[in-house]
């Protein structure tokens, strides 16, 4: 079906290349392009478009993980503040009319290389995250959701997704257990959220930062992160602790960052700050955030088990189905949160 939709709607995309006049676009006047698919994810079907030498993305939007009805205006614009800091597509053109597509359209560009690797490329990512939490956005001058009540909102969320699990004849007792215990912990716990509050240090930040959105290129030594659906305006402990979560880590690999890694990492990250108070206060930072994104990652995990074995209606995805299972298990999920529950006061 996925790949049906994508041959299905290629020519329609070499049609709107064909009859669009180009010259307001000038990486892109007086070309003609081929088409050929790319990747399509959940929300987006991603085209190669080629002219020459010059390759682009051709990205046809069909869905929304933030729902809203301006999905691709809000990626583009997002993509036009994070221009400055070189490690983030180019947008060159966007569409949002739906005269020809149903939900809007957007070309930028296309960067060739390879997913990240955890061995390799960890201190790069380090930089690359400094660049894009240093751009220099204003308060008013940006459209970016607004991360109001960070601890607050992932903890409504994991309370909605554990329901499913709770209330399921095939959970398991002892992950039940744990879980409530967790949910009860968190709601407490949440209020931390005031250190956000009181000191804020926000900017542009990704919140999907697994391994597969970063594009390497060995030969040209570069790396970017390219998935920009849902940048929020938040503190960068967001992405760090995404980043750093073995949740993270493990769905695409079999790497989990040591205690020792992920200090070199925030360290790196940290050398990197011209701000010495974000400096200063990057561990608590990250602290009081970790459980909450690990939290999230088990959340979607056991709603997930739950639904892969019932009511799921997609095609199921035995590298998902193996990794839910790793992460659905109770020495597993301790090791995630025994270190913050244990230390409750």
């Amino acid at each position: 079906m996925t790949m049906n939709l994508m041959n299905d709607m290629l020519p329609q995309v070499s049609a709107y290349l064909d009859h669009r006049d180009w010259d307001d676009v000038p990486v892109m006047k007086g070309r003609k392009f081929s088409v050929s698919p790319l990747a399509q994810g959940e929300y987006n079907l991603n085209y190669l478009i080629s002219s020459d030498s010059l390759q682009l993305v051709f990205r046809v939007n069909i869905g929304t993980q933030i729902n809203r009805d301006d999905q691709i205006l809000y990626e583009y614009r997002a993509l036009e503040l994070l221009a400055q800091s070189g490690v983030t597509p180019r947008p060159y053109f966007v569409d949002d009319t739906r005269q020809v597509f149903e939900q809007g359209i957007l070309i930028m560009e296309y960067l060739p290389g390879e997913p990240m690797d955890y061995h390799r490329d960890l201190w790069d990512a380090a930089g690359l995250f400094t660049k894009i939490h240093q751009i220099a956005v204003t308060e008013e001058k940006n459209h970016l959701i607004r991360e109001e009540a960070p601890l607050t909102l992932i903890y409504e969320e994991c309370a909605g997704l554990l329901r499913q699990y709770f209330d399921s004849d095939l959970a398991q007792p002892e992950i039940r257990d744990y879980l409530m215990e967790l949910i009860e912990w968190a709601e407490a716990a949440r209020s931390q959220e005031t250190f956000y509050q009181q000191d804020p240090w926000p900017c542009i930040v990704n919140t999907e930062v697994n391994s597969g959105n970063f594009i390497v290129n060995r030969r040209q030594e570069t790396i970017h992160l390219v998935d920009w659906e849902m940048p929020r305006w938040g503190d960068p402990s967001q992405d760090l602790c995404h980043f750093c979560s073995p949740l993270t880590t493990l769905w695409k690999t079999n790497w989990r960052m040591t205690r020792e890694e992920k200090r070199r990492f925030l360290k790196t990250y940290s050398r990197h700050l011209r701000d010495r108070h974000l400096r200063d206060t990057l561990m608590e930072r990250v602290r009081l955030r970790d459980p909450f994104v690990y939290l999230r990652g088990i959340s979607w995990s056991a709603m997930g088990w739950v639904a892969y074995q019932t009511r799921f209606s997609g095609m199921k995805n035995p590298d998902t189905w193996a990794k839910l299972q790793q992460y659905m298990n109770l020495e597993f999920i301790r090791s995630l949160f025994d270190p913050f529950i244990q230390n409750k006061s």
